[in-house]
């Protein structure tokens, strides 16, 4: 599968963007999708994560503020972010992997820059 990310941007602080990433494949079979970032000088940490059945999980600093949504009939996973903030500022991945302990398959990364 490939993962294809997009609507990353410059935007204020208070403000949202909606992340999605496009599968080419199928992506029913993939029990999990999400989203990492990175922040500049900072190790990539997880965001959000979407199971298959409905369950979501989200880091802490974005608990409230952010809500993934998978769309398997569009092969397309989704990130609604709301009431940003200057640390949401980095590059956003999506993923895809069939179970917590298979391979991970990476999306392109996309750029969000939030100013105070």
């Amino acid at each position: 599968v490939q993962l294809q990310a997009s609507g990353g941007g410059l935007v204020q602080a208070g403000g949202s963007l909606r992340l999605s990433c496009a599968a080419s494949g199928n992506i029913f079979s993939f029990n999990v999708l999400g989203w990492y970032r990175q922040a500049p000088g900072k190790q990539r940490e997880l965001v959000a994560d979407a199971i298959r059945g409905g369950t979501t999980n989200y880091a802490d600093s974005v608990k409230g503020r952010f809500t993934i949504s998978r769309d398997n009939a569009k092969n397309t996973v989704y990130l609604q972010m709301n009431s940003l903030k200057p640390e949401d500022t980095g590059v956003y991945y999506c993923y895809a992997r069939r179970d917590y302990a298979s391979e991970i398959f990476w999306g392109q990364g996309t750029e969000v820059t939030v100013s105070s």
